[in-house]
C-alpha cells in the first residue's frame, strides 16, 4: 500500500509547480534555504512513517481543508472538518502540539469577519472534545506565542490563511514567517493539496520531515 500512495503522491505532486510538497528532509525545523527538495520514493510519505519520537513535543502544523459551507456562522455540513480528525488524533496521541491551518471562502482585501475560522475551530473542538483555540492570526508574534505556550496534546487553529493575498501567490516572506513557529508539517487537505500556496507547498521547503495525512492517502 506504501508504494501505491509513493506514486499516487509523485503523480499528484508532479503536476504543480514544484515537487516539493510532500518529500521531507532529514533534519527538523525551519529551513534558511529553500532549495527544492529530491522526490524519494524510499522517503517518509505518511505521519505513520514518523516515529514517536519524531512527534513527541514537536509543533506540528497541519493543513487541513475546512473550507465548509456556512449560514452565517452556522456550519451547514462539516464533513470536511470530520475528515481531519483521524490525522488530529492520532498526532495528539503521539503528544504533538498541533496547529491547523485551512483557508475559508475568497477573502478579496484582507480580514473579513464572515471568513473567520471561528465557527470552526468550535466544531472542530466539539468533535476532538477538547477545546480547540482559534488564533488571531496565522502569522507573527501572537501564533508563536500561542504556540510556544501550548503542551502537548493541545489543538490550535490558525486564521484563514487567504487573510493574506500572499498565500495564494506563495511569497517567500510569507511562507517564512507562516513555517517559522513550526517544527514540521503535515498536509491533510486533498482539495487543495495540487495548488502551490504558502500553506501546501511553499511551508515544505521550510519544514521537514514534510509528509501526508490519513485523509490523503486515503483519496489517494
Amino acid at each position: 500500500k506504501m508504494k501505491f500512495i509513493n506514486a499516487a503522491l509523485f503523480a499528484l505532486v508532479s503536476s504543480a509547480t514544484s515537487v516539493a510538497a510532500f518529500a521531507p528532509a532529514a533534519n527538523f525545523g525551519v529551513r534558511t534555504s529553500a532549495a527544492t527538495f529530491d522526490f524519494e520514493l524510499e522517503a517518509k510519505k505518511s505521519i505513520e512513517d514518523l516515529s514517536d519520537d519524531e512527534l513527541k513535543g514537536k509543533k506540528v502544523l497541519i493543513r487541513c481543508d475546512v473550507n465548509v459551507p456556512l449560514d452565517g456562522k452556522k456550519i451547514t455540513d462539516d464533513t470536511r472538518i470530520r475528515s481531519s480528525i483521524p490525522t488530529i488524533k492520532y498526532l495528539m496521541s503521539k503528544g504533538a502540539i498541533v496547529s491547523v491551518c485551512s483557508h475559508l471562502g475568497r477573502p478579496k482585501d484582507g480580514p473579513e469577519d464572515k471568513f473567520s475560522l471561528g465557527p470552526c475551530a468550535i466544531r472542530m473542538g466539539e468533535l476532538l472534545e477538547q477545546d480547540v483555540k482559534l488564533v488571531g492570526d496565522c502569522i507573527g508574534d501572537d501564533v508563536k506565542a500561542a504556540v510556544d505556550a501550548a503542551k502537548e496534546g493541545d489543538v490550535l487553529m490558525l486564521e484563514n490563511t487567504r487573510f493574506y493575498k500572499e498565500e495564494t501567490k506563495n511569497e517567500p516572506e510569507f511562507v517564512e514567517k507562516l513555517a517559522a513557529p513550526f517544527d514540521l508539517y503535515v498536509n491533510d487537505a486533498f482539495g487543495t493539496a495540487h495548488r502551490a500556496h504558502a500553506s501546501t507547498e511553499g511551508v515544505t521547503k521550510y519544514l521537514s520531515p514534510s509528509v501526508g495525512g490519513f485523509l490523503l492517502a486515503k483519496e489517494l
